[in-house]
């Protein structure tokens, strides 16, 4: 077997992919325009397809690789254009050569956004429509791709590491990509005009609170108050919509987790990036082709529970597992953390009624509210104002159950002002209830209750 059909084997698709490891991001530059788009097109297929047959391109990616192959490469561009009847000028052959090595190790006209940092989300339509969301806005890019097949190979390049599949059987997948971005994938037919791809980029350097502090996610007392909240072992539901920041969140308030306690997360996709040595990373499987050998959430939080975690942190919170989240929660693994999907605290609640419903277990509506009263101590509401700022709206503490309902106590909150004023836009302001729920473990923690409870900073 020769090396271009052992890599496509070993691949499980059909598309060549040479040195599929990590890809080193060198090529940085902008979008180059060149003078005729159709014509270096087809330059660069040809390129790429006798680059296939080169073992030289096989080699293992890095910056020494790239350097070594920029002569051959650029050779080979001019052998191409010379036989296609066009002429190249050397500007061109040395911004195309670049271009080819991302190809041919990494995402091809991808790479220059992948690597911009003011960029956070990348959004696909097809392989000549390509958005991207810059400070929450969303604008269009000139970027392309040559046509669906080239997009169809980044794609597949993008899943070779990820032991993930995306084809008519499976057409639509979650993964994260080596640098922690977090991509969604889905296919004709169930998507009409051509392949869809969402990335969710992360900052290569982790959040820290001060850091939501200066951009004005959240507010020093907040901050000191969440500090205790962890110390004091509470568990925390971390709620909002999609792309508001709740994994961002979900990660600051894990790094203010001891350092000499045991963590094991349990995720979709492995986005977490915890700071602590002690951490167990567990990620879900989906089925294979034959539709077996999956292993849910669920099965990851049972075996968790054997595994002796201080904490447990759930990526996300979506379905029949919320029961044994609930278990946990209340046997002894107290100062775990999740994220779910809700619009508001209250929305919150109904979530987790409605996933232990549709678990199939019969439970009746005030043993359900009674366990959840139990379990979950506090909800953190994150959203992404108009401004496109994420910020922590609300805290709230569960009090207990009132004539068969929730009682919920707002302990921070954020209102936005009609007009901004002074540069303000809002105001971050605390209730001025003392919470009951730091007390629960005992922890002791000097503050200035005064300035934490009843403070009131405009952003």
């Amino acid at each position: 077997m020769n090396l271009q059909k052992r890599l496509r084997s070993q691949s499980g698709f059909g598309t060549i992919l040479p040195a599929a490891i990590k890809p080193v991001q060198q090529s940085k530059a902008s979008h180059f325009q060149f003078n005729d788009n159709v014509m270096v097109g087809r330059i660069k297929q040809e390129c790429q397809s006798r680059a296939s047959e080169d073992e030289a391109f096989y080699r293992p990616d890095s910056v020494e690789t790239r350097s070594e192959l920029t002569p051959r490469i650029e050779g080979l561009i001019r052998d191409v254009a010379r036989a296609l009847n066009h002429h190249l000028s050397e500007n061109e052959i040395r911004h195309l050569g670049p271009e080819l090595l991302d190809d041919i190790y990494g995402l091809g006209p991808l790479e220059h956004l992948m690597a911009d940092p003011t960029i956070t989300d990348i959004l696909i339509n097809g392989y000549n429509q390509i958005y991207v969301e810059r400070h929450g806005r969303i604008e269009k890019t000139d970027v392309t791709f040559v046509n669906e097949d080239h997009l169809r190979n980044k794609v597949e390049r993008m899943l070779y590491t990820t032991g993930r599949r995306v084809d008519e059987a499976s057409p639509r997948v979650d993964a994260c990509l080596p640098d922690g971005s977090r991509i969604n994938i889905i296919i004709p037919p169930l998507v009409v005009d051509g392949i869809t791809v969402s990335i969710r980029k992360f900052p290569e350097q982790h959040l820290r609170a001060k850091d939501m502090i200066i951009t004005g996610t959240m507010v020093e007392p907040m901050y000191t108050f969440l500090d205790l909240a962890i110390k004091s072992r509470l568990n925390i539901l971390i709620c909002g919509g999609t792309g508001c920041g709740k994994t961002t969140i979900l990660n600051m308030l894990s790094g203010l987790i001891p350092d000499d306690e045991r963590i094991i997360t349990i995720e979709d996709s492995l986005e977490l990036r915890l700071q602590q040595e002690h951490v167990v990373r567990m990620e879900y499987r989906p089925p294979n082709a034959e539709g077996v050998g999956e292993v849910t959430q669920r099965d990851l939080l049972r075996n968790a529970l054997r595994m002796r975690p201080d904490r447990i942190i759930i990526g996300e919170v979506r379905g029949e597992e919320v029961l044994d989240m609930f278990q946990a929660m209340n046997t002894g693994h107290d100062g775990s953390l999740a994220t779910v999907h809700a619009n508001n605290p209250r929305d919150t609640i109904s979530r987790l009624e409605l996933m232990v419903n549709l678990s199939g277990i019969n439970l009746s509506s005030a043993a359900i509210k009674q366990q959840i009263v139990s379990t979950i101590d506090l909800i953190i509401h994150v959203d992404r104002g108009r401004d496109g700022v994420r910020r922590i709206v609300s805290v709230t503490e569960l009090m207990g159950i009132e004539e068969d309902n929730i009682v919920l106590q707002e302990i921070f909150k954020y209102e936005l002002f009609t007009e901004p004023k002074n540069g303000k836009k809002g105001i971050f302001k605390a209730t001025g209830v003392l919470p009951q729920c730091t007390n629960k473990s005992g922890y002791d923690m000097k503050i200035d209750q005064e300035s934490i409870y009843h403070c009131a900073i405009e952003v």
